[in-house]
């Protein structure tokens, strides 16, 4: 089978696969952009808003260690149905919230269902990367962004038009649910996912090496037993420490990516004595040069390869920090986060399509693990940096995601198929 046949053969699965990555991120800036108006009404202040998202966190860290299993043993298309329809109708709980309480009921499920959604869509994503025979998953992510960007728009235009927040995410959660009803049947099934034209991706000499260890398994001696089950409990511990690796890896990048979405800002505002206006300029260049990246990478990396993706970028990130730490101007300091963000943009899509290409039956496991490992970075960021402020600027703080994206680039072997 033709590459060219492969393509538009799965060209509904990518297409749903878009789908599902866009209405993610639609419906997570839907709640985003009506934080300030649920919190008033429900008379929640800033410092319990804070312990609401820890939790609301917490539960995307449940969701997605659940899911992995969930979607190894009944496939990734049931799980995404699942999660897609359940932040569908989950994302209207804030907006009928009356009080912390029931925030906080309505952000745990929330939170569970985007933490389930976010492993189930990778490992579609991984499934239909694989039928393509190339790079494709950074474009996924950055149609993540796109949705948030999207939402951003939609939920300032109804606040503008002046309806109510309860309205606007009944709206948005009727909507993802259409999606989702016509997204889902376009996905790869079980089946379709490990068929054998799917599974071409393989260097044939596996593939052979697999054949070969099949045919002589019916005659394999009691000797040869035991040796076979002592390489079979050292293949999984060297795949433990892959995954781990991976997850230590997608730490970093998604720490460093929290730090600059959440403190970029502030840092021009507080370094620079800005205007609030133009210190916003730092996280729209930011995330404007994330979301161009991410559109890009596929092709770099088809080009270099993983690791060299995310070693340069790693490296592209920390002199990002490097010339923000040191620049006594806005624009160079604007360029610095845009280096960032360009150089953020493709290393965490490739670490996902690296643990969901370990082979065996466990992708969405192995998938899950490094999600909650790098996840935690993205919530460990911005929370370090925060207490770092309390002895040191700022600016001087950033050096922790500087060193620790150097350290990525240097480990970036670990990304190899």
């Amino acid at each position: 089978m033709s590459a060219a046949t492969i393509d538009r053969g799965f060209l509904p699965a990518r297409a749903a696969v878009f789908a599902a990555f866009t209405l993610n991120g639609f419906l997570l800036a839907m709640w985003v952009v009506h934080i300030p108006a649920i919190t008033d009404r429900t008379g929640v202040s800033p410092s319990t808003l804070s312990v609401l998202v820890l939790l609301m966190s917490g539960s995307a860290l449940v969701g997605m260690r659940l899911a992995g299993p969930a979607a190894d043993r009944f496939g990734s298309r049931t799980l995404v149905a699942l999660a897609a329809s359940a932040i569908s109708v989950t994302v209207i709980g804030p907006g009928l919230a009356t009080g912390p309480i029931t925030l906080a009921i309505a952000l745990a499920c929330f939170g569970f269902g985007m933490g389930a959604l976010d492993v189930s869509m990778n490992t579609q994503a991984v499934h239909v990367e694989r039928a393509y025979r190339r790079p494709i998953m950074s474009a996924f992510h950055a149609m993540f962004s796109a949705g948030a960007f999207a939402g951003s728009l939609v939920g300032a235009a109804a606040q503008h038009a002046g309806w109510a927040s309860q309205l606007t995410l009944l709206c948005a959660g009727i909507g993802g649910l259409c999606v989702t009803a016509l997204l889902v049947p376009h996905l790869l099934g079980h089946s379709e996912a490990e068929s054998p034209s799917h599974a071409e991706h393989y260097d044939s000499a596996d593939s052979r090496a697999v054949d070969g260890a099949s045919q002589g398994a019916t005659s394999v001696v009691p000797a040869d037993t035991t040796r076979l089950r002592i390489d079979q409990r050292s293949e999984r511990r060297r795949r433990s420490r892959k995954v781990f690796s991976l997850g230590c890896i997608a730490f970093v990048l998604l720490l460093a990516e929290g730090v600059a979405a959440d403190w970029s800002a502030l840092q021009v505002r507080e370094h620079l004595d800005a205007s609030e206006a133009s210190a916003a300029l730092a996280f729209g260049a930011f995330s404007a040069t994330m979301t161009l990246g991410r559109f890009i990478a596929d092709r770099i990396s088809a080009a270099v390869g993983p690791v060299a993706m995310v070693r340069y970028g790693s490296l592209l990130a920390a002199a990002g920090f490097a010339v923000v730490i040191g620049s006594p101007w806005l624009p160079l300091t604007l360029l610095g986060w845009a280096m960032c963000g360009l150089g953020l943009a493709g290393g965490v899509p490739q670490i996902f399509s690296t643990a969901g290409n370990l082979g065996g039956t466990t992708a969405a496991t192995d998938m899950s693990r490094v999600f909650t490992i790098g996840y935690l970075g993205l919530l460990a960021g911005p929370a370090m940096i925060g207490w770092l402020t309390a002895v040191i600027p700022l600016t001087a703080a950033l050096a922790v995601p500087l060193v620790l994206t150097l350290a990525c680039a240097a480990t970036a072997k670990v990304v190899s198929r």
